[in-house]
């Protein structure tokens, strides 16, 4: 009875070892994959609501750029001075990596700067989805949606693991309203560039609620086009003061737009 019991007891023992044992790996994957997150290089996450005729209450373009399904030919992505043309010419970003997702994110695109540790991750929102590309957004700017993904060797962080997150497209804000405040989840403020009409007078309440941090938006009227990001992110991973950041979009815009440096200032702001 005595050696019954002896066994017993090892028995037990060997169990709760075991047990200790087979935790730790995953404490230590837990805590690998939260290291892998914290050292991986910046990124920003560009959020681009396609144009799209049918489904946004936008002034009507032509139709072969007004085709929100089609990101190809579209206005914001496809055309000239579209995010992915636009990017994938620019001597600063290197083109490493292009997929389609499904019917909502059409395209999603990774760029790496030449000279800089940074990344930029470009997607293409299905223009039908404006209000699920602008809850993203928001969602990214609150922490409340975070995500991941590898490339190459590096494992980027997405949404509002991102360090500056940027709305590109129509406001939609202007036609739909949203259920959700957007308040911030863990206290982490993120930079952001919204670059739509009058985005600081539509996206504020959202914008104050996620404790995110305006370097570009708009006080009026807009042509969201490639360039005026470009710039600004010029002078983002150069890690040049807000001010400075603001001044190389409002050059950009005003540049491509054909209006005064006055006019651009005033379109393009920072701050709350």
């Amino acid at each position: 009875m005595k050696h019954l019991l002896t066994l017993l007891c090892l028995f037990l023992l060997t169990a709760c070892t075991d047990k200790s044992n087979k935790q730790q790996p995953l404490q230590q994957q837990v805590q690998q994959k939260v290291f892998l997150i914290d050292s991986t290089s910046p990124t920003v996450h560009v959020f681009v609501a396609l144009c799209d005729n049918t489904y946004q209450g936008i002034v009507p373009v032509p139709k072969a750029i007004g085709n929100g399904q089609n990101p190809a030919t579209n206005l914001y992505w496809g055309c000239d001075y579209g995010i992915k043309t636009y990017f994938s010419k620019s001597k600063q970003w290197k083109l490493l990596k292009k997929q389609k997702i499904d019917s909502l994110l059409l395209e999603r695109l990774v760029f790496k700067h030449a000279t800089k540790d940074y990344y930029l991750v470009a997607d293409a929102y299905n223009g039908k989805y404006i209000k699920q590309c602008t809850t993203d957004f928001l969602s990214s700017c609150a922490g409340s949606m975070k995500d991941t993904m590898q490339v190459g060797k590096a494992i980027l962080g997405i949404g509002g693991y991102a360090k500056l997150i940027s709305y590109i497209g129509h406001d939609g804000l202007m036609d739909f309203r949203l259920s959700d405040s957007y308040n911030n989840i863990d206290n982490q403020p993120r930079d952001c560039i919204i670059l739509a009409c009058a985005s600081k007078q539509y996206f504020t309440p959202y914008i104050k609620n996620a404790k995110a941090n305006p370097l570009v938006w708009t006080t009026n009227l807009m042509c969201p086009e490639a360039y005026t990001l470009h710039d600004a992110l010029t002078g983002y991973v150069n890690k040049e003061s807000t001010e400075a950041i603001r001044n190389r979009s409002a050059e950009a815009y005003a540049k491509y737009q054909k209006c005064s440096i006055k006019a651009a200032k005033g379109l393009l702001v920072s701050g709350l």
